[in-house]
């Protein structure tokens, strides 16, 4: 869902930027800075100190209006996100950071809105990950077809 609101053509011209980070595990607060930064700047940042990023990356959105997308979220420490949050203060009114994640723990912690997707069915899965997996190939051998189906179960 989140892919598919952050390419909506209907955003492309409500923010002046618009930045995809993927956090996985490690919620370390300079990486995913520095990583927002080079993110929006397309570039990269040699920065060794996080007061220096921040500082770059609220001079950068000072004033504007950004999409922040904050890809596959684990980090439960409110404090960390506070601690992040300092150089996303900066943007213009109606700035939005969106927070995909498998964990309730980590949505609390933010103290935000949260929107549950519901579980597809099993259907339907199995028709998304044929389509994507083996695209032409209507009848997938028997043994691919066995590992597909086990994959979608999980």
């Amino acid at each position: 869902l989140a892919p598919h609101v952050y390419h909506d053509q209907r955003i492309e011209g409500t923010f002046d930027i618009k930045a995809w980070v993927c956090v996985l595990d490690d919620f370390d607060v300079f990486k995913v800075t520095r990583t927002i930064l080079e993110a929006i700047t397309r570039s990269t940042d040699d920065s060794r100190n996080l007061e220096m990023v921040q500082g770059r990356l609220r001079d950068i959105l000072s004033g504007k209006r950004f999409l922040l997308v904050l890809d596959d979220v684990w980090n439960e420490s409110r404090s960390r996100w506070e601690q992040m949050q300092k150089a996303l203060d900066s943007g213009a009114h109606g700035s939005r950071i969106l927070v995909t994640t498998r964990s309730k723990k980590v949505a609390l912690s933010m103290h935000s809105d949260e929107h549950h997707l519901k579980e597809l069915q099993e259907d339907y899965c199995w028709q998304l990950f044929a389509k994507h997996v083996f695209q032409n190939d209507t009848q997938p051998n028997t043994d691919c077809k066995e590992i597909g189906m086990k994959i979608v179960e999980k």
